[in-house]
Order: C-alpha cells, then sequence, then structure tokens
C-alpha cells in the first residue's frame, strides 16, 4: 500500500468512527503534512482519493471538508420488514445484555433525539442548574486551586451539616459524623456492598429490581437472589424470611421509597418488620433512598433508618433525581460500616470533586430548596396522572398500570403475548424509547412489563409517541395472538 493511500484509509477510519462529522472542516493540507510527517504532495493525493471515495468534498477558499452521509433510503413503499424513513437503526443481540441495553438505549435518546420514555434519568430542566452553576462559577473564581487535602473523605463540612439537617428536620436521627459524599448514589451503593459482601456471596433484591443494583452485584463477583415484590407493599418479608433462614445471604438490597420501576412506597410498618428480621440475623441492609425526595405525599417518607438500632442499614441517596444531575452528588450513611466505607472510598476514587460539593452547600443553605421540590414534585405527580390516563386510553386491553407515589416512573404490564423486547425494537425503530422489563431481573421473569418515564413536559409529540407505541403494543398482540391461532 502506498503511503497516501494508508493516510486516506485512516481518515476515513476516522470518519466513519464519528471523530470528524459530516460538514465539518478537517485539517489543511500543510497542517496534515505537519501532523502526520509526510509530504504535502502525499497529502494532495490522500485529499483526492478521498473525494474520490466521497468522504470529502473541496470548497473554494475554505478547504477540506467532511461530505454528508448520502440518503441509502429507497424511495417509495418500504420493503417488509424494514425501517421507514428517519428510524434507528437497531442491533440487540439476541440474549439480553442488561448493561448493553441500558447503554443502547441512552444512545439513541442522545444520539437521535427520541422520546425519552426509556430513559433512566429525569427532565433536568425544571432543575436550578444555572443557579448552582453560578455558584461553581464563582467558588472557581475565589479559589484558583484546591488542596487535595481538603478533598479527601468524608467530604465538605458544610455539605454534610447541610445534609444532616435536611435529615433532622425530616425526623431521621443522623450523626453528621456518619455521612461519606460520594461521586453519585451510584458510588454510595458499590462502597457500601463492598463494605459488607465478598466476591461469591449472594445478595437478596427485590424481583423486579433496579438494573443499578444488579450491576453493582454483578460487577463485584456476586450473586443476586430476586425476591418477590409487592407493587404497593413491598419486597416479600416471609419470602426473605425464609431466606435469611437458610443462611443463603450476605447483604439485602432495596428501594423502600418509590421503587425504581415499582414507584411504590412502603408501609412503615413494612419497613420496621424489614429491619427487625435482618437485625435478628445481623444481615446489612443496602437502602437505595434516591428518590426520597419525590414523594408525591404531603410529608417526605420515613427510611430505614429511622427503625435502625444496631447500625445495619447503609443509606444511599444523591441529589441527582432532585437537584442537580451533573455535578454527580451523593453520600451514604453506612451505620457501623461507616470506617470500612471511607476507607473504601477513599481506595477507589480517592476524593469527591470539592467545588460542586461547595456549590451544592450554597445553594443548600442560601436559596429555595424546598420550594423548588413543591414544583417538582407537583409537575411529577400531573404527570403522572396524565400518562397513566394515556396508556389507558392508547393501549389495548389487557394493559395494567402501577399506581407510583413518588419518582418519576411507571412500570406498565403488557398482554402477556408481548414481549417487551420486541416491543423496544419496533419503537426504537420509530425514535421512541422504553425501558423493556428484561433489565429488572435476571431471569427474564418480566418479558411483557415495560417501564415509562413521565418527568418530561408533556406534549402534543408525546401525546403522539404514547399514541403509536400502543399501536404498536395492539400490533404484536395481535401478531402473536395469529401466530398460536
Amino acid at each position: 500500500m502506498k503511503l497516501y493511500e494508508r493516510l486516506a484509509d485512516e481518515i476515513e477510519a476516522a470518519v466513519r468512527r464519528g471523530v470528524f462529522t459530516p460538514g465539518e472542516r478537517i485539517a489543511s493540507v500543510r497542517q496534515a503534512s505537519q501532523q502526520h510527517g509526510v509530504s504535502i504532495k502525499t497529502v494532495l493525493h490522500a485529499y483526492a482519493l478521498l473525494e474520490s471515495r466521497g468522504i470529502l468534498e473541496t470548497r473554494p477558499q475554505s478547504g477540506y471538508f467532511v461530505r454528508a452521509k448520502p440518503d441509502h433510503r429507497a424511495a417509495g413503499r418500504k420493503r417488509d420488514g424494514e425501517a421507514g424513513a428517519g428510524a434507528i437503526a437497531v442491533a440487540v443481540a439476541s440474549e439480553v445484555d442488561v448493561s448493553r441495553l441500558v447503554l443502547l438505549t441512552l444512545r439513541s435518546i442522545r444520539a437521535h433525539d427520541a422520546v425519552p420514555f426509556g430513559s433512566p434519568y429525569p427532565d433536568t430542566e425544571p432543575f436550578p442548574w444555572r443557579r448552582i452553576n453560578q455558584y461553581a462559577n464563582a467558588i472557581a473564581r475565589r479559589h484558583a486551586s484546591w488542596n487535595l487535602i481538603d478533598d479527601l473523605p468524608p467530604g465538605n463540612p458544610e455539605l454534610i451539616r447541610q445534609i444532616a439537617r435536611r435529615y433532622a428536620e425530616n425526623g431521621v436521627p443522623v450523626d453528621p459524623g456518619e455521612i461519606v459524599i460520594t461521586v453519585g448514589a451510584t458510588e454510595a451503593i458499590n462502597l457500601s456492598l463492598q463494605a459488607v459482601a465478598k466476591p461469591g456471596d449472594t445478595v437478596a433484591v427485590e424481583s423486579p429490581t433496579f438494573y443499578a443494583m444488579l450491576h453493582a452485584i454483578e460487577r463485584l463477583g456476586m450473586r443476586a437472589i430476586e425476591v418477590p415484590t409487592h407493587p404497593a407493599d413491598g419486597i416479600d418479608i416471609d419470602a426473605l424470611a425464609q431466606i435469611v433462614g437458610e443462611g443463603k445471604i450476605a447483604a439485602c438490597m432495596v428501594m423502600p421509597n418509590f421503587q425504581n420501576p415499582l414507584g411504590f412506597q412502603m408501609p412503615d410498618a413494612r419497613k420496621r418488620q424489614l429491619v427487625d428480621l435482618l437485625s435478628m440475623h445481623d444481615i446489612p441492609v443496602i437502602e437505595n433512598d434516591v428518590y426520597q425526595e419525590l414523594h408525591f405525599g404531603d410529608a417526605r417518607p420515613s427510611t430505614l433508618k429511622n427503625y435502625d438500632t444496631k447500625g445495619i442499614v447503609l443509606h444511599c441517596a444523591s441529589f441527582s433525581k432532585s437537584l442537580t444531575a451533573s455535578h454527580r452528588i451523593g453520600w451514604a450513611m453506612p451505620g457501623r460500616f461507616r470506617a470500612q466505607v471511607e476507607k473504601l472510598k477513599f481506595l477507589n476514587t480517592l476524593t469527591t470533586p470539592s467545588v460542586p460539593q461547595v456549590a451544592v452547600a450554597d445553594y443548600l443553605r442560601h436559596d429555595g430548596f424546598d420550594r423548588h421540590l413543591r414544583r417538582v414534585r407537583k409537575l411529577y405527580r400531573q404527570q403522572a396522572r396524565i400518562m397513566i390516563a394515556m396508556v389507558e386510553r392508547f393501549f389495548p386491553p389487557g394493559t395494567r398500570t402501577s399506581a407510583p407515589q413518588g419518582g418519576y416512573v411507571l412500570w406498565v404490564e403488557l398482554p402477556e403475548r408481548v414481549d417487551s423486547m420486541l416491543l423496544y425494537r419496533a419503537a426504537l425503530s420509530e425514535r421512541i424509547t422504553v425501558g423493556p422489563g428484561y433489565m429488572f431481573s435476571t431471569r427474564n421473569a418480566f418479558a411483557h412489563y415495560i417501564r415509562l418515564n413521565y418527568s418530561y413536559p408533556w406534549t402534543p409529540q408525546r401525546e403522539a409517541a404514547l399514541q403509536r407505541l400502543g399501536q404498536l403494543v395492539g400490533e404484536l398482540d395481535a401478531r402473536a395472538k395469529g401466530a398460536r391461532t
């Protein structure tokens, strides 16, 4: 292969990987000569070759640009099984890889402007991120550099004080010295899991459960045992008691408040019963409480921490779902495992950046966090009602929905013949995302369920997308019914 051909192949590969995007200007001939250590003549030959391949185009007195991708879609009626105009190419393995599926969904939302019913994240537009950014910028200007020692665990003292104050105001007895600041709730959960279990151990989880908890268990070389979970009362404590009695588990992981995906608020009596059971057997429980502030009722619900007298509850939460998603500020209150969690935080990520911590602390101290939360709660409550009504209107008979008490996700049971992965692919081809039930279990136990996100504003476009989603469910149900007769 000649030198200019090799250079052309390298540039073409970079274009196909997305390093250079359609319409973007690439390096001038002279710049490319210097960057690649070749002659100007070689670059000219390479660029001419790329022009002939349709990769580059020349614009007089402007230089070389990546040519817009041609539209290869055939005109006229689409063939059976062929995606329509503007469709998203879908590549999903026959065996569902949950982590890959989540990543594919998020990429589709970002790259293709798909309707984000499948997103696990809230719409951040109602969040006061501009105000928090103002605080962060002011802090960065005041402090040209930070001493790494100031960032060490457990975290910024004022932020810790503000977090402890919010718990105290809501009736949760918290020692500020127990709090360890983390990079979001995900790190808090991972550190807590590392602190109480080791590779090969078994951890009890709800079923269905939030897939990030399954990811944490898998990543650490542990095994999950799924416990049936009631859509209103939470984890089946009798079933858990039987598993505990058999000595099978090292820890338990639950979301008692506004569980993802079911949305329930576990009754206080059952929270106490759960803590009492696990305390009796000295089994730690990791409480994922990231939606704690997004309640639809008048008061913030109790936590497992309220009923913990032996330090077995490792409580994890964050501001990502209620205040700012971009700054990734979470925390753990790990009970008697606090020293181990702090050590693991130091060993895993060393620090949580100071500027976001101080910015959030300043906002909590000076601005109206509760006023902001009241607006968001009202918004989510209204949008939950709208989505439930729309699902009941547009989806075929046999569809049922959860009754979320907080948060921003709706769990939908489809007619039993409908496979949520087939729906996922069909919807994605029309720029609509959903969370297929396969993501919420290791046993494919929820094949005809989906999770929908209602945090985004209700618009005619989203209503049309939900209506189309209901039509797709009906089509898949009819097709499956026809195949069986």
